[in-house]
């Protein structure tokens, strides 16, 4: 099934971040495939999106 998220706030939802090399939370490096080091860096980051809408 598929979900539709209206993205009407400034930051970009975890789905359309791109691969950086580097964690978009802690900044900790990756491969070039995974956009988090982990679980709470992702919940952290979807938690600070949904207060700076």
């Amino acid at each position: 099934m598929a979900v539709s998220v209206a993205s009407t706030g400034s930051m970009p939802t975890r789905a359309s971040l791109p691969a950086k090399g580097s964690c978009w939370y802690c900044e900790k490096p990756l491969d070039s495939v995974r956009r988090f080091c982990g679980k709470p860096c992702a919940d952290s980051f979807d938690e600070e999106a949904e207060f700076t809408r």
